[in-house]
């Protein structure tokens, strides 16, 4: 049972007479009935409100459920005034003017919502309010109740209050003082509220019945003692209900992010060497170190990638974890031709390209949301050109954990670098680590800028890149695409 359905349950056993026992020395509903109709009989003698048309006697077939014998029914019409805001044109903006002492406060839909009489600026001259608005006028005691968007929302009004009135998204309840109003409230944020919902029109915000549909509704009258151990009841449960809400919600957050935590805790384990076990028979990875050193050596050799600078030695102490015996560390730098890339105008792109932007990556997942061709770009910067079986990570926002692994040949924008690792190098492991949260980690610490972050060149070729001998980068990779599936499949069913 969510905490919604469980506090739900415990309201309607209220208002059904089934929360407390009944007592048959307490003064019968009836009895308080004839005390409401006497007491709004003597408001009305007096002037302080307005004779309204008689309602109709309350059918058998209003009643949504049977009373306890000593019970009564009534009209809400019947317990209170009710006043809903003035018209739009009444109150505009331009008509508003400072604090002070010739102006009346303009109460708002915030000081039901937030159940503070204090907030808001908004005040009218004390001249137009005598001339026009007096009707609207709010009391210490009275309710005010949100009646737009936020409905149902109310906030007696406390002794002490500025003198003001109620704006266009309030109305005003006065209700008669024998009736216990913690009782009335409760039946109205329960009973009354959900009928509000189901009245309305509209579908974008809803609002309080109209008054000729809501001063018919029925409510059920407990004796007054009665009212007063329901209301002591409820103040014991509903602090319950809501612990029990937000435990509930924790439990929900913790579902919620379950799948991400388990895909992050993943590829934790594969990048350290825990994934599947290590085969003694695999050529170890110092071995393969050499030969991606020999590799690159070449295609320097052949101008077909620039020869750097030497990268720093890998001390101990920069070490993040510990990888199993057959596997090596290496700077990303060395591992691949991080941050050169081959540049093209739009105007040396062939019809047809496939053409890369940041927006056409989901992130965290490595999957191309769209592909788009050159001709459907409008932009005309320059871009990077890319080879099929190429890495392209997004140095741009690298929390978005946008990494995808080139199935053709294409272009990206400059925000999104393309990465050959060469023979040694399984491309999908290498899409994987960039996609760890230990390397997103990294690129947390060390990119600069605050609205649009991104990872610096060098930074980025100083990144550490465990490396496993090449036939356990193929089994990592494939238990990964065995297991990342399923983390997919339980967020589409948690969501």
């Amino acid at each position: 049972m969510t905490p919604q359905e469980l506090k739900n349950s415990i309201l309607q056993r209220a208002i059904q007479g089934r929360l407390v026992p009944q007592e048959p020395t307490d003064e019968p509903a009836s009895v308080l009935l004839d005390k409401i109709r006497k007491e709004k009989a003597k408001l009305i003698k007096a002037g302080n409100i307005r004779k309204e048309q008689s309602f109709p006697p309350i059918s058998e077939e209003e009643m949504p459920f049977e009373i306890p014998e000593g019970w009564s029914v009534i009209r809400i019409g019947d317990v209170g005034v009710y006043k809903k805001g003035p018209f739009g044109s009444s109150i505009t903006k331009s008509m508003f003017v400072p604090k002070g002492p010739d102006a009346v406060k303009v109460y708002e839909q915030k000081n039901a919502i937030q159940k503070d009489h204090t907030l808001g600026e908004y005040y009218i001259r004390r001249s137009y309010f005598n001339e026009k608005l007096q009707g609207f006028e709010v009391f210490p005691g009275d309710v005010i109740v949100s009646c737009a968007g936020t409905i149902g929302e109310t906030y007696v009004m406390p002794d002490g209050i500025e003198q003001g009135i109620i704006n266009q998204a309030l109305m005003r309840m006065k209700i008669v003082p024998s009736l216990n109003l913690d009782y009335f409230l409760l039946y109205f944020d329960y009973v009354l509220k959900k009928s509000a919902h189901g009245s309305s029109k509209g579908s974008a915000i809803k609002n309080i019945p109209p008054f000729d549909v809501f001063k018919k509704m029925v409510l059920p009258l407990p004796p007054l003692s009665e009212q007063r151990r329901i209301v002591s009841k409820l103040e014991e449960l509903l602090p319950l209900v809501e612990s029990y809400a937000q435990a509930w919600n924790r439990l929900e957050e913790l579902n919620r992010r379950f799948p991400d935590d388990m895909r992050k805790a993943i590829l934790q384990h594969a990048i350290q060497g825990r994934l599947v076990p290590q085969d003694p028979t695999d050529e170890p990875a110092s071995v393969l170190l050499d030969k991606i050193r020999k590799e690159k050596a070449k295609l320097i050799k052949a101008g077909k990638i620039k020869k750097e600078k030497p990268l720093p030695e890998i001390p101990e102490e920069e070490i993040p974890f510990d990888i199993p015996e057959n596997w090596t560390w290496v700077r990303l730098g060395d591992a691949c031709n991080y941050g050169q890339c081959i540049n093209a105008e739009p105007s040396d792109i062939p019809a047809g390209y496939w053409v890369l932007d940041l927006e056409d990556i989901e992130k965290d997942t490595g999957r191309v949301l769209q592909k788009k061709k050159k001709e459907e770009v409008k932009a005309q910067s320059t871009k990077h050109l890319f080879k099929k079986g190429d890495v392209l990570y997004s140095k741009l926002r690298p929390y978005l954990n946008k990494v995808v692994l080139a199935d053709s040949d294409g272009c990206c924008t400059s925000e999104i670098l393309p990465l050959k690792f060469g023979s040694f190098i399984f491309a999908p492991y290498a899409q994987m680590y960039l996609m760890s949260p230990e390397f997103i980690a990294y690129t947390m610490r060390f990119s600069y800028g605050m609205k649009m972050p991104r990872l610096g060149t060098m930074d980025g070729k100083l990144a550490l890149f465990p490396l496993p001998p090449l036939a356990e980068q193929k089994r990592i990779v494939s238990k990964l695409e065995e297991l990342l599936p399923l983390c997919d499949q339980l967020k589409q069913r948690i969501a």
